[in-house]
């Protein structure tokens, strides 16, 4: 399927902005879903597939912050980017709406321009990662595939554990993970799994990506957790 062909769930009560936001859609070729509240949106994901949500943060039935939790315990739906609308402006709202597994998050008012390219951005991560194809972030590119790793040319040895957590980290550039994310996603194990485990490999993988005369490209969010790109 091309990108031109991607379907995408538009979940937004407010009839004006729905249709503004199902009209440019379409002109760029997408094919538009539409749900106006929670609950018929939980509905059309557990009938339907899609590329990719935009997810109002203010929905009756449900909000989106649940909406977007359920979407991302679900096996079939957890890889689906969720990109959150609000006009909900604070960090500490954008905070809140990315821990809870949105992919992205843009504040009313916001730039269409933007928006469609950020749509673009991740339907490419997206099909990518669902189609094994290598991805890169920087200087940084994963065949997951043939299991290769090179920064800037340099082919980088990893363990299994250590490619898995990068994987995870270049899925989705510049989002925060949190130790217990990183867990659930990389390890697979139970809540009571030692979060420290997370910090052993995170200074496992920074050693493999060290090159001389380049940056760390993992960020640390203090509190929080880990990013790339």
């Amino acid at each position: 399927m091309s990108a031109l062909a991607a379907r995408i769930l538009l979940v937004e009560d407010e009839p004006s902005q729905r249709a503004v936001l199902s009209y440019n859609l379409m002109r760029e070729g997408y094919q538009v879903i539409e749900a106006s509240d929670g609950e018929e949106a939980i509905l059309l994901t557990e009938e339907e597939d899609f590329d990719l949500v935009l997810l109002d943060w203010m929905l009756p039935a449900l909000s989106g912050i649940e909406i977007c939790r359920r979407l991302k315990r679900q096996k079939r739906t957890k890889d689906i980017p969720v990109i959150m609308l609000s006009a909900r402006a604070e960090d500490v709202d954008k905070v809140r709406g990315l821990d809870t597994g949105a992919d992205d998050y843009l504040a009313k008012p916001y730039s269409l321009p933007e928006l469609l390219a950020r749509i673009r951005s991740h339907l490419r991560r997206f099909r990518a990662a669902a189609a094994g194809e290598a991805v890169t972030v920087d200087d940084i590119s994963l065949d997951p595939l043939s299991h290769r790793v090179q920064r800037a040319g340099t082919d980088i040895a990893l363990g299994p554990t250590e490619f898995r957590l990068l994987a995870t980290l270049m899925e989705r550039p510049g989002r925060v993970w949190t130790r217990d994310q990183l867990l659930d996603r990389v390890w697979q194990t139970s809540p009571d799994t030692e979060t420290r485990t997370v910090d052993v490999h995170i200074g496992r993988l920074r050693k493999a990506l060290s090159l001389p005369d380049l940056a760390d490209p993992i960020r640390t969010v203090r509190g929080t957790g880990y990013s790339i790109g």
